[in-house]
């Protein structure tokens, strides 16, 4: 039986939610920046159409453009850092990532000294040579580009639900064996519970969850300007710093806090909803069992026909984004390889190769099953164990497998290899009796294993408000034995791809001219109206 009490935890999170309100209600009126409303539609237009080329969870957009014009301005034209800010603010307008007059200019000054934190540790850091200096440089932008889009958009409701589900894991998650987990403390499953309950609310990407993890060990980290001795401390330490956060994201029981995360995830959301949606009334709608009913009811379905939404447009702007990188493709390597070198150019392989990855993209997410409404009871229940005094708190347990003896362990590798084997040998053999030049089985090859593996990530989504757990039937058993080898070989080339960050700097080049243009087409616009002024 539940009390009609509200739990501590519960009432913290509403007075943090109403804090969070006041904050982004209440200001003074004060001076915005404007751009001019042609060269905004244009700019707005043109990334568009860059999204669905490197398409992109729609969160992350925005923090990906910040993370561009940084790496542009501060890397690739060094130049004076006191500009950046205004420039930066302007660049994100026009963008479309925020409506025209709504940022303050008293933004450029704070944004201005970021990016002067982060000047001065690229400036002072001990970055090393080559590969390693251009790896460490990168992982700094993209902290200096949370740290900005932080400054620019408040984050304080995520940060609220965040603590709130953190908490209220490391309470229920219990380890059956910490001694051979690699989870050598509390502190660090609490470190592991806070990386998967990031991913899990908010599918935020690694350098997100690094710039919490800086601020976690570091909380004077957003507060720190230059010089100061912390921030001394910090940049000489960069690289252990670094290499201490990629040892917990890779942790090696990192998937298994998530999958217990994703699967109790939607209960936190629900709640934040029927929260925010009336502060003034969130104590009465959730102390009243029959009214917390009708919330969660309403705000499961908003949140289902949202979700609907999300993967529509995944299906088509993945399918669209992979099509047009395929013919690209094409057009420039494969064909001219097959005429002038392997004199194997056949144009039904050629057809293939440019169907095949978009049409298996669009199939893997549109085929992703949404939850069904008797998931909503399991959510209401849930829900209610967060809120009220007196509900069961059951353990949300993690198995450690144990240690395999070295001919089981020989012979589960020797299982893995030949799956690797048979399944990419049979694609082989097949692509070749369909008269397929080694360079293009090598392109199917990397664009199966790379579609195969972002599709199902995608796909996934769909079930990101399921709080069952999920069964798998015999002959699903079977496909993802055969199936999982493709995944895993696109797993390993998106990783080595986002790390070469080739994609980010294509687009930079692609984005010069096009700016200079844009500061044209405004420069001309704002000479014309002078002009006009002066007529009249």
């Amino acid at each position: 039986m539940y009390s009609n009490s509200l739990t501590n935890s519960t009432l913290q999170l509403i007075a943090r939610y109403r804090e969070w309100y006041q904050l982004s209600t209440t200001g003074k009126r004060e001076s915005v920046i404007h751009v001019d409303e042609i060269a905004s539609e244009v700019t707005s237009f043109y990334e568009k159409i860059k999204g669905v080329v490197d398409w992109r969870e729609e969160h992350l957009l925005r923090r990906r453009a910040i993370e561009r014009t940084l790496k542009r301005k501060m890397v690739f034209i060094e130049g004076d850092n006191s500009k950046i800010a205004g420039e930066l603010i302007r660049e994100l307008i026009r963008g479309g990532y925020f409506p025209n007059d709504s940022v303050p200019e008293a933004k450029i000054e704070s944004i201005n000294r970021i990016i002067e934190k982060y000047s001065y540790i690229l400036d002072n850091a001990k970055f090393g040579v080559g590969q390693e200096k251009i790896v460490l440089q990168n992982w700094l932008i993209k902290i200096a580009s949370n740290e900005l889009e932080r400054d620019l958009v408040s984050s304080l409701r995520e940060e609220t639900l965040m603590k709130f589900m953190t908490n209220e894991m490391i309470k229920t998650i219990k380890l059956t064996d910490g001694g051979s987990s690699g989870v050598d403390s509390v502190e660090k499953k609490n470190i592991l519970i806070y990386i998967a309950v990031q991913r899990a609310l908010f599918k935020v990407d690694k350098s997100t969850i690094s710039y919490n993890l800086i601020e976690r060990k570091y909380p004077e980290w957003s507060k720190l300007t230059t010089p100061s001795s912390l921030l001394l401390e910090i940049t000489g330490e960069l690289f252990s710093i670094k290499e201490g956060i990629e040892q917990d994201l890779k942790h090696p029981l990192s998937a298994k806090f998530f999958r217990v995360c994703e699967r109790f995830d939607t209960p936190f959301l629900i709640l934040g909803d029927i929260v925010t949606h009336d502060l003034n009334e969130a104590e009465r709608n959730l102390m009243d069992p029959r009214i917390l009913e009708e919330k969660v009811n309403m705000f499961y379905d908003i949140r289902l026909l949202r979700l609907k939404g999300v993967m529509q447009r995944a299906a088509l702007y993945s399918t669209l984004s992979i099509f047009i990188t395929k013919v690209f493709l094409a057009l420039l390597t494969e064909i001219p390889f097959d005429i002038w070198v392997t004199h194997q150019f056949h144009p039904y392989v050629l057809v293939a190769n440019i169907l095949f990855p978009p049409l298996l993209m669009f199939l893997l997410v549109t085929s992703a099953r949404l939850p069904g409404q008797e998931n909503v009871q399991k959510v209401i229940q849930e829900v209610k164990k967060l809120v009220y005094h007196g509900s069961e708190e059951g353990a949300h347990e993690i198995k450690i497998a144990p240690k395999k003896n070295k001919l089981v362990n020989f012979f589960v590798v020797g299982v893995y290899i030949f799956t690797y084997v048979l399944t990419f040998g049979v694609i082989i053999y097949i692509l070749q009796l369909l008269k397929f030049s080694i360079f293009s089985v090598v392109i199917f090859i990397i664009f199966l294993s790379t579609i195969s593996f972002l599709g199902i990530r995608i796909r996934e989504r769909g079930r990101e408000l399921n709080v069952e757990a999920s069964k798998e039937t015999l002959l699903q058993t079977i496909i993802v034995f055969f199936f999982f080898p493709i995944v895993r070989a696109g797993k390993w080339l998106t990783d080595r791809w986002a790390g070469l960050e080739i994609t980010l700097m294509i687009t930079i080049l692609i984005d010069m001219p096009f700016l200079v243009f844009i500061d044209f087409l405004e420069q001309w616009r704002y000479f014309l109206r002078e002009r006009r002024e002066e007529i009249s």
